[in-house]
């Protein structure tokens, strides 16, 4: 069960008191205009307005239903959920799901069906029917805030001992390459610094550490997961999440800081001599890149696409014109980064807002239909991507031109008012994790802070076009 709503969201109106929602400088940049949609096939139930669950629906028994497009319920765990889901593949071809349980630690933890909080490890083997093998519960998977990473090549599922505002740095590493379903725990320390967000790099030997509010981030070693320690320790930047080249010498660093007068934006630095390991390594500064509508940015992801270099961005949380979205980015010239396109909503739009400040759960701290999380399924020619977009819950988007973009489909079950007995704040939409893929079935895996785990598939034409393009992409 759930304990009170009302304690977190003080806490985190506390913590988070100090978000930006807007910032100078800003670069030229395609209009922001809500992103083009498509039609709903045969089974959904779409929604009037691209984002919106309305409290007028609340009466007539519409919400309740949900709205959804061209995605379809394949299962659903939990009544609880935080902000990453991982997937792996073990070598003796178990299927594993894992994700943090809960907003924030121990205010919000999975229903009975489960064993309180943690990071629930799940054998995906039918994904209709998810089964849940353990729960990690060392000091940074109970409360790992927004930093549980997986890293594909080396099995290591690791997070850092987080909140909205920060934490003691413990660094917990698992490995999962013998069976998925029982992690072995390889070290628990307190290596990096304070904690907030985290990263890995690409060859699963360096996982980052960042404190975002207390200014820090941290390289901390993971050559031996057994021995972690600390390569590199830096207060110059104000970092929220980082990407990092699949070479491990760039470091694409989301940016945000306590008010308008700090950096707000890309910043890309040169962390070669750390993954060379030169001693007392220097990192430099490559470039920065801000937009005009910039509110908290989250976290910037690289990949390619028909060859050429982009970033995709998240922004998080804000208000009216700097509310969060999310956007693309070209670094075919890393020193100059230029928006090619943005993903936005029609209720994100500035002229909506008036109108929509009453809709269930928008009357609450920092939940609203900002973006907080968008995730790729590969970092090379990817033709869809997914995003939480908190109140209207998980969208997906044709990105396979990535100037001209397009929603593809979308799921949303929000809660309605009043419905959960023990916990009367509770209510919409509250989808903030980073989605996982599994692109042999066209499955999605993500979580709803108020509502738990779900898996749900692409359907009919969405469906068949995305399958289409996967199957002519290079390589395969």
């Amino acid at each position: 069960m759930r304990t009170t709503a009302v304690s977190w969201r003080l806490l985190t109106v506390a913590a988070l008191s100090a978000s930006v929602l807007s910032a100078g400088g800003a670069s030229a940049a395609p209009v922001p205009g809500p992103t083009p949609d498509s039609a709903c096939g045969k089974g959904s139930l779409p929604e009037k307005v691209q984002g919106q669950a309305p409290t007028a629906d609340v009466a007539t028994g519409r919400f309740a239903k949900g709205y959804t497009c061209n995605l379809a319920q394949v299962s659903h765990v939990g009544a609880s959920g935080g902000y990453r889901v991982e997937r792996y593949v073990d070598k003796a071809g178990h299927e594993c799901a894992y994700w943090d349980s809960t907003l924030l630690f121990p205010t919000s933890i999975p229903d009975e069906k489960t064993e309180g909080p943690g990071v629930y490890v799940m054998d995906m083997t039918d994904p209709a029917h998810p089964v849940h093998t353990d729960t990690l519960v060392t000091p940074a998977m109970l409360s790992p805030h927004e930093s549980l990473r997986l890293n594909q090549k080396r099995g290591l599922l690791v997070a850092d001992m987080a909140t909205p505002a920060t934490e003691p740095g413990f660094v917990d590493i698992y490995d999962v390459t013998q069976d998925c379903r029982k992690p072995v725990l390889q070290a628990s320390s307190p290596v990096g610094v304070l904690g907030h967000e985290g990263g890995f790099s690409p060859d699963g030997k360096t996982f980052w550490v960042a404190s975002l509010y207390a200014h820090t981030i941290a390289a901390v070693d993971l050559t031996n997961p057994k021995l972690p320690s600390l390569l590199w320790l830096s207060y110059d930047y104000q970092s929220h999440g980082v990407s990092i080249s699949n070479d491990g010498n760039t470091l694409y660093m989301a940016e945000a800081g306590y008010n308008d007068t700090d950096f707000h934006g890309l910043t890309v630095l040169d962390v070669s001599q750390i993954q060379k390991r030169v001693a007392n390594p220097k990192v430099t500064l490559i470039s920065r890149l801000t937009w005009g509508n910039v509110s908290t940015p989250q976290n910037a992801t690289p990949f390619v696409s028909k060859g050429h270099h982009y970033l995709l961005e998240t922004d998080e949380f804000g208000s009216n014109a700097a509310i969060g979205a999310a956007r693309i980015i070209s670094i075919d010239n890393i020193k100059k980064p230029a928006i090619v396109s943005n993903l936005r909503l029609a209720v994100n739009q500035p002229a909506i807002q008036p109108s929509i400040q009453g809709d269930p759960g928008n009357d609450q701290p920092f939940q609203g239909y900002q973006g907080h999380y968008c995730s790729l399924p590969s970092r090379v020619d990817p033709t869809i991507i997914a995003c939480s977009f908190i109140m209207s819950g998980l969208r997906v988007f044709d990105i396979a031109d990535v100037r001209h973009p397009r929603e593809i489909g979308y799921f949303n079950k929000p809660i309605v008012p009043g419905s959960v007995a023990n916990d009367p704040l509770r209510a919409g939409g509250f989808a903030m994790s980073a989605p996982a893929y599994d692109e042999k079935t066209g499955d999605i895996w993500f979580t709803d802070g108020n509502s738990g785990f779900y898996v749900v598939r692409l359907t009919g034409t969405a469906r068949r076009a995305h399958f289409a393009r996967v199957t002519t992409l290079p390589g395969n």
